[in-house]
Formats: C-alpha cells, structure tokens, sequence
C-alpha cells in the first residue's frame, strides 16, 4: 500500500481544498492529513480559525479521499510522521515549493502540487470583509 501524507489547516473548507485532497489520493492508496492544531495556528502560524480543530476534523473525515486525519501541533513532526506513518510521499500546495525537500533524505517522495489559483481561504475572508 502505498502511503500519502499532507499538512494543512483547512479552514473554511472550499473547492481548491477538495481539489489538492483529490489529486494527493491520486498518488497512491491511502491519505493521511496531518490537520493543524487550534494552539498550533494560533501560536506558530499566527492565524486564527473560524471553525475549531475537532470541526475542522470532522469536514476532513467526511471527504471520501482522507483516510486517516491526525493532529499537527509542530513544524518538526514532519520527519517523525513519515516513519511513524510509513508514508511514501509527501504532498504539498506549490507554493511551500523546497520547504520541504529535506524529507527527501527520510526516503519520502515530495510532490508540490499547483495550487487552484481563483481560489483560496485568505481570499474567501477577504471578500466576506467587503
């Protein structure tokens, strides 16, 4: 089997976030999210959420490509997540392009993939804000 894995927050659930989730199930048979932390953004991503964590999750459990959703509370957890996971290959949206490339030495695949460019959740609160 083989294994996927990516990060996010995923807030404000929209098409673009289907759209990644899609195509990173795409690469192989099973996916894991790793979901940011309410702490986690708050503290290190200086964001805050309009949904918690544990809605968030349960968006994310909902969607037939996520398999298996687990919490990301640091940047490090990366590494220790594709042993702990056997994960295979690791996507993200292209614009973290190289952020994550050291994986590579763990014996993981990295797969940046391009973002759906109309939309974005930055954008979604932008337009609310009008």
């Amino acid at each position: 089997m083989k294994r996927v894995i990516t990060y996010g927050t995923f807030d404000l659930l929209h098409y673009g976030h289907i759209n990644l989730l899609r195509r990173a199930k795409a690469l192989g048979d099973y996916l894991i999210v790793a979901l940011s932390t309410d702490e986690f953004n708050r503290v290190e991503k200086n964001k805050v959420c309009y949904f918690s964590y544990e809605e968030r999750k349960l968006l994310l459990e909902a969607i037939r490509y996520v398999d298996l959703v687990i919490p990301e509370e640091n940047w490090e957890q990366k590494r220790t997540d594709v042993h702990l996971y056997r994960v295979d290959t690791f996507v993200m949206g292209d614009d973290w392009t190289g952020k994550f490339d050291f994986l590579k030495e763990e014996g993981c695949e990295v797969v940046y993939l391009p973002r759906t460019p109309e939309i974005s959740t930055t954008q979604i609160k932008t337009d609310l804000h009008k």
